[in-house]
């Protein structure tokens, strides 16, 4: 449960560098990208082993870590065009309800048995993302503008479900970071080719900023995806529960620093979610 409460910790402080972005003026962009470059350096520092390429290339999840990376940067994509054309509720609903596709893929998948208990803490769980995350009084969407959630939702659930299949059927506990810091480097690389091409309509300045920025956001974002793998090589827990428990609880503790740090106000509806989100975690946790 430590590995599963410093992953909820780190993905919570993901959002609050995300604040902070704004407040310091740093071009998310380029910080993202920056970020993935940092999170591979970072990775490799935590490899005992020595890294040729041959070796890398050999590893049984090479390939998938080169897909997962086109998907990190591919869902970043599609979330930052959600919050621009749609809202920032509607991507943030978007993303977050995007859980139950881990969980389906851990009953469907691996066989993994959830009791009644359980379901009803999972259905909790979705209905509290919800109420947690909406911002204004009404949340509609348009029929024409439903395809970039839909997008979202799958892409963000498709990135937690590869990472299961990934670690349960090819991964050894210690290719962790050599696994982390493919993958990372897999999105950088092909950020840095999406700014390069940019730069054609576009120059590029460089931006001390933004690279502290990136700093700072790629060593934070190493270990949150550090522990969610060590989270999911427990044997008491199953995959379905552990994803659960890591989103609503990411929810709960975004919320807090929210509150305390940026003094963000909630609505009844948020606190309705809120409450959900703890009955939610009691009931998923329960044995």
């Amino acid at each position: 449960m430590l590995d599963l409460a410093l992953c909820v910790l780190f993905s919570s402080s993901l959002f609050v560098i995300f604040k902070l972005y704004s407040k310091y003026k740093i071009q998310t962009l380029y910080a993202i990208i920056c970020n993935y470059v940092v999170a591979c350096l970072f990775s490799t520092l935590f490899y005992d082993g020595k890294i040729t390429v041959n070796d890398l290339t050999e590893k049984p999840w090479f390939l998938g870590t080169m897909a997962l990376g086109i998907l990190f940067i591919v869902v970043f994509i599609i979330t930052a065009k959600t919050s621009q054309k749609i809202g920032v509720s509607v991507a943030s609903v978007a993303a977050k309800m995007s859980l139950i596709i881990p969980v389906i893929a851990g009953v469907l998948i691996y066989n993994e048995v959830l009791g009644a208990i359980k379901i009803i803490g999972i259905i909790l769980a979705l209905v509290a993302v919800y109420f947690a995350s909406i911002k204004n009084r009404t949340l509609s969407v348009k029929m024409e503008t439903i395809i970039l959630p839909l997008l979202l939702f799958l892409g963000s659930g498709m990135v937690d479900t590869s990472i299961k299949y990934l670690q349960a059927t090819y991964m050894e506990k210690e290719d962790y970071p050599l696994f982390s810091a493919t993958v990372f480097g897999a999105a950088g690389f092909i950020g840095i080719i999406f700014i390069l091409l940019k730069s054609f309509r576009e120059p590029l300045r460089p931006n001390l900023r933004n690279v502290l920025g990136g700093l700072v956001l790629g060593i934070v974002n190493y270990f949150s995806i550090y522990f969610l793998l060590r989270a999911l090589e427990n044997d008491f827990i199953n995959s379905a529960s552990i994803f659960t428990l890591n989103h609503v609880a990411t929810v709960l503790l975004s919320t807090i620093f929210g509150i305390v740090l940026f003094k963000e106000s909630l609505s009844k509806k948020n606190w309705f979610g809120i409450g959900l989100a703890v009955i939610s975690i009691i009931l998923v946790a329960s044995t």
